[in-house]
């Protein structure tokens, strides 16, 4: 890829500078845990809160281009996409949805449809529904430039190198993007949401790859959960160059996708008030690690690019030396997109790239990053490689890819999931639905 090249100077310089810095000196901010849990709104109090909250002045006579998550995230779009359909229609000049893919498949328009709620009856002539095409340099415009300057001064020094802006052209015909989605920790920027919908949503893949790589040499365990961190300032510098106005009804959710909270305003503001709710429902502490965590990947993770997330969000509380299993016998690809590029590198830890960066440094970067935050945390000495942890799939992924991929390999039909649980004192953690909640062992 053709970044890669423009890159690898300034990557190099990286690995012996710099990220451990930035990781030791930026502890996760700990916000105050619930109590008690916290009481959802139900689909009558989602539509009156965006009634009181979100004013239709915002769009009245303009051209309102909607950008939502895929189905790979807990969301209740059925209930808010027909809702804001219903007040915004009718005063806007058009409004139409894109779906912030990032390098995701696209979706069906089917799907789409069921995904928003939208009725079998109901032919929806009025509103128009789009998948984001990263890979298409047509379907794709150049809106600026990060300098040299700014990622050194955003990165803290990590890396340096002018990255172009790209982003989907749809979003140059409208007035308003209005972007409508969850906030969870997240591995790359810390918490997802706001303006992460335009920059990876719907963006090239340049400027996602380089802050993909960012947040990999900063590390899982070092990024996420926290709310300030250098992929975060990148994506919102970008953000900047965006000329339609933007907005934001961010949300964070329990796992039945009723949210605890609803946050209207600039993609900044609401992103600052849904990551402290967030940082206070979505992260779980514990006591002690565990020697082996059962990590249960929802339907919605169907490939390993996504059910990835089952690893990121329990990372933490593994012990040196455990297991962490994601148990996905639903899954049957590593990714559909990115497979054969997985297949060529496998999974391993940071310092294997950078240490062996000649051979490396031409590889799409945001497949290096997701390498990494699978497999971990872990040392490259001597040409040997230590994962801090082992990480086993349970899937339809036969045991000879696992094995070339430098995976464990489980089959599925092996686990008694149930066998499981309620075993903490044994040091076993059973997760029934992962991927979205982070768990952090509690501070000594």
């Amino acid at each position: 890829m053709e970044i890669a090249g423009r890159l690898r100077h300034n990557a190099r310089l990286f690995v012996s500078r710099n990220i451990k810095t930035y990781a030791d000196s930026n502890r996760v901010t700990r916000k105050p845990l619930m109590s008690t849990p916290l009481p959802t709104l139900n689909a009558d109090q989602m539509r009156a809160w965006l009634h009181q909250n979100v004013p239709v002045s915002d769009f009245r006579d303009k051209r309102v281009l909607l950008i939502v998550p895929d189905n790979t995230r807990t969301a209740p779009l059925p209930v808010l996409f027909p809702a804001l359909r219903s007040m915004l229609r009718p005063v806007t000049k058009s409004l139409d949805v894109l779906v912030a893919l990032g390098t995701h498949p696209p979706m069906p328009q089917q799907k789409i449809r069921s995904m928003l709620g939208i009725a079998d009856s109901d032919p929806c002539d009025d509103v128009g529904l789009f998948n984001h095409a990263w890979d298409n340099p047509a379907e794709l415009a150049t809106i600026g430039v990060l300098t040299e300057a700014e990622t050194r001064e955003i990165s803290e020094g990590v890396l340096s190198m002018e990255v172009p802006v790209q982003i989907n052209r749809r979003i140059l015909d409208y007035d308003v993007a209005l972007v409508v989605g969850p906030v969870f920790p997240h591995e790359v920027v810390g918490f997802s949401g706001g303006n992460k919908y335009f920059f990876p949503g719907i963006s090239g893949p340049e400027l996602l790859n380089f802050f993909h790589w960012l947040g990999a040499l900063i590390t899982n365990v070092g990024i996420i959960g926290v709310q300030d961190t250098p992929v975060r300032r990148v994506v919102d510098r970008a953000a900047k160059l965006i000329k339609a106005e933007r907005r934001c009804l961010a949300f964070v959710v329990s796992t039945d996708a009723t949210p605890y909270g609803m946050f209207y305003g600039t993609p900044e503001e609401a992103w600052r008030g849904a990551s402290n709710l967030s940082g206070q429902v979505h992260i779980k502490r514990h006591s002690k690690p565990y020697r082996q965590v059962l990590s249960c990947a929802p339907e919605m993770y169907d490939e390993l690019w996504v059910a990835g997330k089952c690893m990121y969000k329990l990372e933490p509380v593994v012990a040196d030396g455990g297991e962490l299993i994601i148990y996905a016998p639903h899954m049957k690809e590593i990714s559909i997109t990115h497979g054969a590029n997985i297949e060529r590198i496998g999974y391993h830890v940071r310092d294997y790239f950078t240490k062996q960066w000649e051979k490396f440094r031409d590889m799409p970067w945001g497949v290096l990053a997701h390498s990494t935050h699978v497999r971990g945390t872990g040392t490259f000495e001597n040409g040997i490689e230590r994962p801090r942890v082992q990480v086993t799939v349970a899937s339809q992924i036969p045991r000879e890819v696992c094995e070339r991929i430098n995976l464990g390999y489980r089959d599925p039909a092996s686990i008694d999931v149930e066998s499981f649980a309620n075993r903490e004192d044994e040091g076993i953690l059973l997760v029934r639905k992962a991927g979205e909640h982070l768990y952090r062992l509690t501070e000594t």
